[in-house]
């Protein structure tokens, strides 16, 4: 049976948030009505409580929320003075807000090629990339998977750059013992719906270890001000509301179990992939020694994505394309120059990468008709109906 467009009903969802919340719907919904009967709603006990359990969870001196992932690492870029003339170094393959950062300050962006093992930056592509104008590198923990940080502060250490971590998918993931966020000048997080910790809306935060430089981080994310209607700052209104970090406070008691079960998740599509002799062809996650990936998305190199992905689709399994263009050749950012060719592993990468089904949820059964799925496509089987 398919629906009227012709496309075959969903096995599985891609991200199972109602089974999350049915799991917690008491402890959310007390939560929200205790906000709603105080009636504050803008950086309250909640929004203070919550950033004290996570800078306590990340082991970082302080924690600031904001309004979204992308705001965070705006304010983080800003509250270290970066800005025009001034060059950071990043990956073309992350979400744009990564990139928007950079420019929306001023500053120019400037891409580094990706490890092609576990797409997070090259090191050894940052060296090449560093000039005089370097001020900052934005190094990506993407997917959930710590980037290679010790090199990269070794080489940031020396010059006076800055290093920020873009930890939107990789809150709770450690790299060298140390968790993300904990590791750089700053570190930003991402509480949209579908992260680890997702919230019931947009919502951010920044961590610091300075406490000059949190200071300047809670004065920019509220118009600059220390005190009302004295703006020592050109801030933003960037604050995150006291019903989401209520929402947070709850779902942060549970995010380790919920990392567990992602790991758990991820050692079975391993174990399914080896039982069909797969893992030759279908290039899985890496996890080199010394970081611990999260699972965020738990994502396949495959050749010839694109047919896999409609018979995956045929079959009733969803899938996500995490990205399908590097950020180098966006229109957004032509005026940089870059062009074609310039950075093979993550023009590559966008080619051939393919995110399955994973949430803590998500059952055995489920993995099964994920890994027996793209097996029948790889031996030219045609897929099994949908809701057979």
């Amino acid at each position: 049976m398919t629906t009227r467009d012709d496309t075959p009903p969903m096995l599985m969802p891609f991200v199972d948030l109602r089974a999350q919340f049915a799991e917690i719907r008491a402890e959310v919904m007390a939560a929200i009505a205790a906000v709603m009967e105080r009636q504050q709603f803008i950086i309250g006990p909640e929004v203070e409580r919550f950033e004290q359990e996570v800078a306590a969870y990340v082991s970082v001196g302080a924690a600031i929320g904001c309004a979204s992932g992308s705001d965070a690492l705006l304010l983080a870029l800003m509250a270290l003075g970066i800005g025009p003339g001034d060059e950071v170094i990043t990956t073309p393959f992350t979400f744009f807000a990564t990139a928007a950062a950079i420019a929306r300050i001023g500053a120019k962006a400037v891409f580094a090629d990706i490890e092609p093992r576990t797409y997070n930056l090259d090191p050894d592509a940052i060296a090449a990339a560093i000039t005089d104008s370097t001020r900052a590198i934005v190094a990506v923990h993407l997917f959930g998977l710590p980037a290679d940080m010790a090199p990269i502060l070794a080489l940031a250490g020396p010059r006076s750059i800055a290093v920020v971590e873009d930890a939107a998918q990789a809150i709770g993931a450690r790299c060298g013992g140390r968790r993300t966020g904990a590791l750089g000048a700053a570190g930003c997080f991402s509480f949209y719906p579908s992260k680890n910790l997702g919230g019931a809306g947009d919502g951010g935060l920044v961590t610091a270890a300075d406490a000059a430089l949190a200071e300047r981080l809670r004065m920019l994310r509220e118009h600059g001000t220390r005190s009302a209607y004295r703006h020592e700052l050109l801030g933003l209104n960037s604050r995150l509301d006291e019903i989401q970090a209520a929402i947070l406070r709850v779902k942060l008691k549970h995010l380790d179990r919920w990392t567990t079960q992602r790991r758990l998740c991820a050692e079975r599509y391993r174990t399914l992939f080896a039982d069909c002799g797969l893992e030759s062809l279908v290039g899985l996650p890496a996890e080199p020694p010394g970081r611990e990936h999260v699972y965020n998305q738990f994502v396949v190199r495959c050749p010839r994505r694109d047919e896999l992905r409609d018979f995956l689709t045929a079959a009733g399994i969803p899938t996500q394309i995490y990205y399908p263009s590097p950020l180098h050749l966006q229109p957004a950012f032509a005026g940089l120059g870059y062009r074609d060719g310039q950075f093979p592993q993550a023009e590559r990468a966008c080619r051939e990468v393919l995110a399955l089904p994973l949430f803590p949820e998500l059952s055995e059964q489920q993995q099964h008709a994920v890994v027996d799925a793209i097996a029948r496509f790889y031996t030219g089987k045609p897929p099994r109906n949908a809701g057979s």
